[in-house]
């Protein structure tokens, strides 16, 4: 999980992958989003890049030149909730945000950074392998996400050195707790050197946000099920309140509701105006 110096991040945009990372990196178009889409006072235009004619393209970068990125990953979200939950929801959340204040949504990333340690055996626990309510710590299934913190750093440069070229002055970015972690911490360096306006969950307005903000528990259930409840099964969790869901961090996913879901996302679509308006961009 070796971070790399500014000099080999910029050598590895050189030798002219860059564009391969963001294209064969960046993931597939999710259908995130596909129940949320058509709320009332929200635009039904097309706002995923990938989905774009070049004519829709160039409107919305001239009406906007904010590109969102999702920053996901195939990951355990215990029983209950899709592998790509992550990705999923920041997904969704930002095409809620570039139809209310316009942009231009990116596929996401399904790979990320996180904590890794060897287990007794040899084999290598990421993330919540480890956690608390993994007991005991074991590789929990389907997760396949993960990659040092210096490829991730390498991924994203190559995007933002894309996006760039592209035409966009600013990015959003969120998702994934490590990955988030990540952009934020990098935002100030990023900034000067590539000269556009990058936001994130920064410090400023960490206290009230309110998308992914535990693990498969209460919150990330909640926004599941008002993004995509065809992908949730609450069956799935024990029944008993004594018995506590493996792999699971944060409230209980079983107090979890719909309505609960599209409250945290409507704060945060705020929030994410709110940014957008202090610098400068809406």
């Amino acid at each position: 999980m070796n971070t790399m110096d500014d000099s080999s991040r910029r050598g590895f945009l050189g030798s002219g992958l860059a564009a391969a990372s963001a294209g064969l990196l960046a993931g597939g178009v999710s259908e995130a989003g596909a129940a949320g889409e058509a709320g009332e006072g929200v635009s039904a235009d097309k706002v995923r890049y990938a989905e774009l004619l070049p004519d829709a393209f160039r409107a919305r970068l001239a009406a906007r030149p904010v590109a969102y990125l999702p920053l996901g990953t195939l990951e355990w979200h215990g029983e209950h909730l899709p592998l790509g939950a992550d990705a999923i929801q920041s997904e969704a959340l930002m095409v809620e945000c570039a139809r209310r204040f316009g942009g231009i949504v990116l596929p996401p990333i399904h790979l990320g950074p996180d904590r890794a340690r060897p287990a007794a055996d040899g084999t290598m626990l990421v993330g919540m392998d480890y956690a608390d309510t993994t007991t005991p710590p074991r590789r929990l299934d389907g997760s396949c996400y993960w990659v040092s913190q210096g490829l991730h750093l390498q991924m994203v440069d190559a995007i933002l050195e894309q996006l760039k070229r592209a035409g966009f002055r600013a990015v959003f970015a969120d998702g994934h707790g490590p990955s988030r972690t990540s952009w934020v911490a990098n935002i100030k360096e990023r900034e000067a050197r590539y000269g556009m306006r990058l936001l994130g969950v920064t410090s400023n307005v960490l206290a009230r946000w309110k998308s992914q903000v535990d693990h498969a528990a209460r919150n990330e259930t909640s926004l599941m099920l008002h993004y995509r409840p065809d992908l949730v099964d609450m069956s799935r969790l024990p029944q008993s309140k004594e018995e506590k869901p493996q792999g699971v961090g944060g409230d209980d996913p079983r107090e979890a509701t719909a309505a609960h879901g599209r409250e945290c996302m409507e704060v945060s679509v705020k929030t994410v105006g709110e940014l957008l308006a202090d610098a400068g961009l809406i």
